[in-house]
């Protein structure tokens, strides 16, 4: 029973067990000081949830804006169960920032959609340094962690909905028959 929304009502939720499941993380190579945080934390919390190393695929691109094309590309391989997408932006004095954040997040949300396999969201998007180490395990937690955990959870919802892990769903309609050539001599 779902009580924490005063309903009465059976709801589903994933399980953080990432036993038998495969994940595949995409990883920023830019301010690889913070990424590198953020996918330690990540490994970490899959191996915590029961994931095994050899279920685990590293993609390194060069920075945040490779992310989506990146999570995609293994996404369409069906191979994964969800993908962590890690990268770290920060602001600057132009108007570049916001285009890459809009782009970034776009596509991974478009990615997810379009493929029906998870996408973790754990692309820091930070005024200053100071946050973005902050966020990568100082002061508030490591969000790359937290993308590990979404990651797995939502592949654990997507078995409990009852929808192929990695696999998007097929149309059930029979095999038309289709009439036999017959050849002319």
């Amino acid at each position: 029973m779902d009580v924490r929304s005063g309903f009465q009502v059976k709801a589903l939720e994933g399980k953080l067990s990432a036993s038998g499941k495969r994940f595949g993380i995409v990883v920023s190579r830019f301010n690889a000081f913070i990424t590198e945080r953020l996918l330690h934390s990540a490994f970490d919390g899959l191996l915590r949830c029961g994931a095994k190393r050899k279920d685990i695929e590293i993609v390194r691109v060069p920075g945040a804006f490779e992310i989506p094309s990146a999570a995609r590309t293994l996404a369409e391989t069906k191979k994964y169960d969800a993908i962590i997408c890690l990268g770290c932006l920060l602001r600057g004095d132009t108007a570049h920032y916001d285009v890459i954040v809009n782009e970034v997040t776009r596509g991974i949300g478009q990615s997810a959609q379009e493929t029906g396999v998870p996408h973790a969201f754990g692309v820091l998007t930070c005024d200053n340094l100071e946050q973005a180490i902050d966020r990568a395990g100082l002061k508030m937690g490591n969000k790359g962690f937290e993308a590990a955990l979404a990651a797995v959870e939502m592949a654990s919802l997507k078995k409990a909905i009852g929808l192929p892990l990695s696999t998007p769903r097929k149309n059930k309609s029979r095999k038309r028959s289709t009439p036999s050539k017959t050849r002319k001599s």
